[in-house]
């Protein structure tokens, strides 16, 4: 067995507690296993004036880990699911998908108002498209306005007074013990998530078996059957934080699986929405049913016009 595993990490308390995380659990299985965290700066990190959409997309705060590992400076990385592109880079795979964690998104608010409550023409903050166009739905009269950087940032640009609301995943604040800031919380069937959200993924090289084999108990079978129908429907509609789409797979209580998918114009005039079920040897016929849906009924369109 392998006596040391090195972790390359972004430098956010959140990506830190995620590394820690696995270390964790890596430490109990492996007590006499040497774990050390390298943290990095992204270029994503660096960057927050920009909208993702117009400096390359989530991708850019996986990029600097992937190349550390391809440069073996590393052996594992450490990612959110939601942040990483359909397509892994030559030599490079996932090893393991964590069970998920609470997959909404809520709403923190300065005068502790619900979206409901909120003024006309309130300022509510997000950097997702996915959620603007469900925001924009709910409540046409508020001004969206973008907003980058790591959960601290967010949450001082909010008690500044730079906006009247925010909108974050709940995955991340209860991992950095945050909860106690959430005003409301959105279920799925008000906010669809983005695939792949509040999951963690551990990517290594493709060529390391020893590495493979360490991470394999980690990997959770139905978080990753449902993580696959997400990214496959999202991939098939070239998905990315540049388009408003959504995409959320559970486990039914006779196995399973249930996708739900939806593509939805910026401005919240339109939400398309399919769903399609199956078993987990079906995932992705689960996935191309619900895409063909979804551009059965124009999805398509609203795509190009993103674009």
């Amino acid at each position: 067995m392998k006596k040391a595993v090195r972790i390359v990490s972004r430098k956010s308390a959140l990506a830190l507690w995620q590394a820690n995380f696995v270390k964790t659990q890596l430490q109990q299985l492996y007590p006499e296993l040497e774990i050390t965290i390298m943290g990095i700066t992204t270029e994503g990190d660096k960057n927050l004036e920009t909208a993702l959409t117009k400096i390359g997309g989530k991708g850019l705060f996986v990029k600097a880990l992937e190349e550390c590992l391809l440069n073996k400076e590393a052996d594992i990385a450490i990612h959110s699911l939601k942040d990483m592109p359909a397509e892994l880079p030559a030599g490079l795979e996932i090893a393991a998908i964590l069970e998920r964690e609470d997959v909404r998104d809520a709403l923190i608010s300065l005068d502790l108002c619900q979206l409901n409550e909120l003024p006309s023409k309130a300022v509510v903050g997000t950097s997702s498209l996915r959620r603007q166009t469900q925001l924009y739905a709910l409540r046409n009269d508020l001004q969206l306005k973008m907003l980058r950087g790591n959960i601290d940032t967010r949450l001082q640009k909010l008690d500044k007074g730079e906006y009247h609301a925010i909108v974050l995943a709940v995955a991340g604040l209860k991992r950095l013990q945050l909860t106690h800031r959430i005003v409301e919380y959105f279920s799925p069937e008000t906010m669809l998530p983005a695939a792949g959200q509040g999951a963690l993924s551990i990517e290594c090289r493709t060529e390391d078996e020893a590495t493979k084999k360490l991470m394999a108990p980690l990997h959770h079978l139905p978080t990753a059957h449902c993580i696959l129908a997400e990214r496959s429907m999202s991939a098939a509609l070239g998905g990315g934080c540049q388009l408003p789409i959504a995409a959320f797979a559970t486990i039914t209580p006779t196995g399973l699986i249930h996708l739900q998918g939806m593509v939805g114009s910026p401005d919240g005039q339109l939400l398309l929405k399919a769903n399609a079920t199956g078993t987990s040897k079906e995932v992705l016929a689960i996935s191309k049913q619900v895409v063909e849906q979804l551009l059965a009924k124009g999805a398509k369109k609203i795509i190009d016009a993103c674009y």
